[in-house]
């Protein structure tokens, strides 16, 4: 490709410009790079305890569960659970990690609003054990959901700025460095074309004058 290029000062200058961007460039993605592997491997931690936690939630939950059904019956649970209101959306914000945008569910009243509920229909302490039992597994799980959300678009990330460091590492500056060299030498070598002819005009100039 530096073949290409006419050899000439303005397009030497063009490419070291050209090249001293490309390392910068190289230099920032590297370090953005960088700095996502540490984010995920924090969240990669923190997303395995939060999952192990899920596990033991969920499994307290559905204990309570039965327990419930055991000691108030099926009608009564069945009546409780007829009467919930559907949870509203929840909402959802965005959390900046280097240009990634990592997802944060904004729990609000949701849960709570009808847990309240629940709990307003029967004073029973096995409905209230399932309102508080369920109401724990469903924020863990919000956790768990973001968390992975966020590894997920963190790993996508990663890997594409790994993929633009190696083509400016291997490919882009390279080639910039091969076009200034060859630039570099075909100007000289015009100097020394220029700078022997112009001796030989001298001595013929010389000789005719004498």
């Amino acid at each position: 490709m530096a073949e290409r290029i006419t050899p000439t000062r303005m397009n030497l200058i063009a490419t070291r410009r050209r090249t001293a961007m490309a390392k910068r460039g190289y230099g920032i993605l590297k370090k953005k790079r960088e700095v996502l592997v540490l984010e995920f491997l924090k969240l990669m931690k923190a997303a395995g305890k939060d999952r192990e936690y899920m596990y033991d939630v969920l499994q307290r939950a559905y204990k309570t569960l039965g327990i419930a059904y055991a000691y108030v019956g099926n009608l009564e649970l069945e009546e409780a659970a007829n009467q919930i209101k559907e949870i509203e959306p929840m909402g959802m914000s965005v959390r900046n990690i280097m240009g990634v945008k990592v997802p944060e569910i904004e729990k609000g009243e949701n849960e709570i609003t009808a847990a309240s509920t629940l709990s307003m229909l029967s004073t029973s302490i096995a409905v209230d054990d399932i309102n508080a039992a369920f109401t724990e597994a469903l924020d863990s799980i919000i956790d768990v959901a973001q968390r992975e959300q966020g590894l997920k678009r963190i790993v996508l990330e990663v890997e594409k700025t790994k993929r633009r460091v190696n083509a400016l590492d291997y490919i882009v500056i390279p080639r910039y460095n091969g076009q200034a060299k060859y630039i570099s030498s075909r100007l000289e070598e015009m100097n020394r074309d220029t700078f022997s002819a112009l001796k030989h005009v001298k001595k013929r100039l010389a000789k005719s004058n004498s």
